[in-house]
């Protein structure tokens, strides 16, 4: 899985060196760039976006959660020019909020539509039990097929944190209304197969380990754990022919001593640790798009939904979706 691919001529110095242009204020209308030459008409792993006019039937939804990194901690970083460049070459939105602190209520918002004040149950990023699990139905299963891909846990919906697995960052084990995540929550390894044998499920949740997703590594190792793996998906035939939409978050920012677990963070543009990167990338999606609509986790939820025709849960049938900001 951990071929090395990756974006080449882009990563330039050039293109780095006007990181102020990630610093977009928040509110902003949707821009989008056009200073890169004319890409090819075959999405690659080099030129992943602004190859199709016009979205394509969108069949497959991946999204990619990161750990404890704010907006300003990853954008115009030297220790971050795969993501920069990503950032160069796709979609971001810079005014994305996380929901709340610390990591689990993120996950079970980002995947249920649960209110601030549902998750509460989560705040200390308990590992499931009768206690810290809920029945309420999430993306995981509307009907749809989906696969969530966890690096190095060790068994099929593993409940129990191993090495540097953290079941807190895998949702799917907290549903107990899921009878196939024995199935479906699977080893990172699953996903190379999968891509390889054109076996994408409709939608799949990926959570590199906690060195490679920057809670207990850095933001050069998530860099190049991105740039190691992102292209593999890039290069894939389901990526390539249009209908797959690519979705990389935060699950909260990284300013840990400016907040409190428990801070309403959905629609708070003041606090920078609520403030995060995240970046959309598909064929249609235009080279060096930019939205400052304000968008959260809620969001990411109801673009995956709309992208695949999923009713949208909770509070995701209340903020605005990525969709139509995005070309997608």
């Amino acid at each position: 899985m951990r071929t090395k691919l990756g974006l080449t001529a882009l990563l330039s110095a050039g293109l780095l060196a006007s990181a102020g242009f990630f610093g977009q204020a928040a509110g902003a209308t949707v821009l989008t760039g056009s200073a890169v030459a004319a890409p090819a008409t075959t999405p690659s792993s080099s030129h992943p976006c602004g190859t199709e006019s016009k979205p394509g039937t969108i069949k497959h939804v991946i999204v990619i959660f990161l750990e404890n990194h704010s907006y300003g901690a990853i954008l115009g970083s030297s220790s971050a020019p795969y993501f920069n460049t990503l950032a160069k070459e796709c979609g971001i939105a810079t005014n994305y909020h996380n929901i709340t602190h610390p990591s689990l209520p993120n996950y079970i918002a980002a995947t249920s539509g649960l209110s601030l004040s549902s998750v509460h149950k989560f705040l200390s990023d308990c590992s499931p039990s009768s206690s810290c699990d809920t029945s309420v139905k999430s993306i995981f299963g509307q009907g749809e097929s989906w696969k969530s891909y966890e690096e190095t846990m060790p068994s099929a919906c593993d409940h129990s944190n191993s090495g540097n697995y953290a079941v807190r960052h895998n949702p799917a084990a907290y549903y107990t209304a899921l009878h196939a995540c024995s199935s479906d929550d699977v080893s990172y390894p699953h996903l190379a197969s999968d891509l390889a044998h054109n076996a994408l499920p409709a939608f799949s949740f990926i959570t590199p380990n906690l060195i490679d997703d920057m809670h207990n590594g850095t933001v050069a190792n998530g860099n190049s754990w991105m740039s190691k793996n992102l292209p593999t998906i890039l290069s894939s035939a389901e990526y390539k022919n249009g209908s797959t939409v690519i979705l990389i978050t935060f699950d909260e920012g990284s300013d840990v001593g400016s907040y409190a677990n428990g801070e309403n963070c959905a629609t708070n543009t003041s606090d920078t640790s609520c403030h995060l990167p995240t970046f959309v990338i598909s064929p249609s999606v235009k080279v060096g798009a930019r939205s400052g609509t304000l968008f959260n986790h809620y969001s990411l939820l109801g673009t995956a939904e709309q992208l695949l025709h999923l009713s949208k849960l909770g509070l995701a049938a209340k903020y605005p979706t990525m969709v139509s900001a995005f070309n997608l």
